[in-house]
């Protein structure tokens, strides 16, 4: 069952400590069965409710994964977690400002691009043993890089930004780490990192980005990597300007071991400039994807990071899909050099719409975050009241518990689909919900 290894401790969370530390360690490998509560309790001598929480704490971070009557076992792949089925589905009549996607009209056609890319192939088809990164792609996101102050790295090519984070917590972690994660912070990603049997430690947010004290201390309790967003952050729109990469770079230089994860999300969207943190510690990565200025469907990220992170990346990434497909960087190497997308004309767009809006809210006496990208973060007193009472008004927003740890309650709204005209009804609704709930009165 567990081999050599022995469980200790007296209390819950000595218990879990204990087995995230065989896990982590790579004595509780990934499968094993761990012992019957009731058996460990007896071996242990304490209380089966004390084994009981410690294996329910474990599950909830996503070291263990327990099968009724087969018992419980230490996670051996991936799974999805209940994050992203906190949804709100618009039904008809209902406008949905939930889902986070850019505005259609914002997007470039991709019929060209495309078609130069298919024409190349023609002359030069794409076969096994071929470079994984188009030349011209590589050369074209390094000079931006380069004029964006990101440390020189090697570049590599990914199915977008999660798809890279993925890849690079599994070249450095192993299950039971803890993993600094922005709170709020992207629903996505904070369900991954459980999934992969990782510890998730919230880090408070503001409009400037990640709180210094609140790195610090979770690095300080041994955090083994940090991931953060530098504009455009979701859901709250944070932006890291200089001033704060100064302060974090001054936290990451007392922990230079930590494996430093950033997701540039907000690039070709947003006209706030770049304060990137990558170099300052020993591990690091640099992921910038083209989903929100050229198309989600697109499905290519590019990432660079410190040699060996990206060698790893990459040899993995060999044994499984082998490259993201070379038509597609030629399709986005097209987009780039025709000048496609206008970013700051999509900046302006975007911004127009979200201050709008954070400037209604204000005037209704509603304090909501927003300054980049697409979307604004509404703190709220009830949640669950107040996506009820959206509905009743017409929109469908995001519950903000998708998106938070320990954060308190909010919506998040995207405004890609909001016209002029619809600044003031939804400013409207919000500052209704944003409120308590109605009292009720029974008789």
């Amino acid at each position: 069952m567990l081999g050599e290894y022995r469980i200790a401790g007296r209390r819950a969370s000595e218990i879990a400590a204990s087995i995230e530390q065989g896990v982590g360690a790579g004595e509780l490998e990934p499968g094993a069965l761990l012992p019957p509560m009731r058996e460990l309790a007896t071996s242990l001598g304490v209380n089966p409710n004390t084994v009981a929480a410690a294996y329910r704490t474990l599950r909830e971070r996503g070291v263990i994964e327990t099968a009724g009557r087969r018992g419980s076992r230490v996670r051996s792949r991936p799974t999805r977690t209940a994050r992203g089925s906190l949804r709100v589905d618009a039904p008809p009549g209902v406008r949905d400002v939930g889902e986070g996607n850019p505005d259609p009209a914002l997007l470039p056609p991709l019929r060209d691009a495309l078609a130069a890319a298919a024409l190349g192939d023609e002359r030069r088809p794409g076969l096994y043993g071929q470079a994984p990164v188009d030349e011209e792609f590589a050369r074209l996101a390094r000079a931006a890089l380069d004029e964006d102050g990101v440390p020189d790295g090697p570049v590599a090519v990914t199915s977008g930004s999660l798809d890279a984070i993925e890849r690079v917590l599994a070249a450095h972690l192993r299950p039971g780490d803890a993993v600094a994660v922005e709170d709020p912070g992207w629903g996505s990603l904070l369900d991954l990192v459980p999934s992969l049997g990782l510890r998730p430690v919230p880090v408070g947010v503001d409009d400037d980005g990640p709180l210094p004290a609140d790195v610090k201390r979770a690095l300080a309790a041994g955090a083994r990597a940090l991931i953060v967003t530098d504009r455009a952050q979701n859901p709250t729109g944070a932006v890291i300007g200089e001033h704060r990469a100064q302060q974090l770079r001054a936290v990451l230089t007392r922990f230079p071991d930590t494996l430093l994860i950033e997701d540039d999300h907000g690039h070709a969207i947003v006209d706030q400039p770049l304060h990137p943190l990558a170099g300052t510690t020993r591990s690091w990565a640099f992921v910038r994807s083209t989903a929100k200025a050229y198309g989600p469907d697109l499905r290519v990220a590019l990432l660079t990071g410190d040699p060996v992170t990206v060698d790893r990346v990459t040899g993995r990434q060999q044994l499984g899909p082998g490259w993201v497909s070379r038509l597609l960087q030629r399709a986005v190497v097209q987009l780039w050099t025709s000048g496609a997308v206008d970013p700051l004309a999509v900046a302006r767009s975007y911004g127009e719409r979200r201050d709008a809006l954070v400037r209604a809210l204000a005037e209704r006496g509603v304090e909501a975050h927003g300054r980049s990208g697409m979307n604004v973060w509404v703190p709220v007193l009830d949640e669950t009241g107040a996506v009820t009472r959206l509905l009743r008004s017409g929109w469908a927003v995001a519950p903000g518990a998708r998106y938070r740890l320990d954060s308190p309650p909010a919506v998040r709204v995207t405004v890609s689909q909001l016209s002029a005209a619809d600044i003031v009804p939804i400013a409207d609704a919000l500052a209704d919900a944003a409120g308590p709930a109605p009292a009720r009165s029974y008789g």
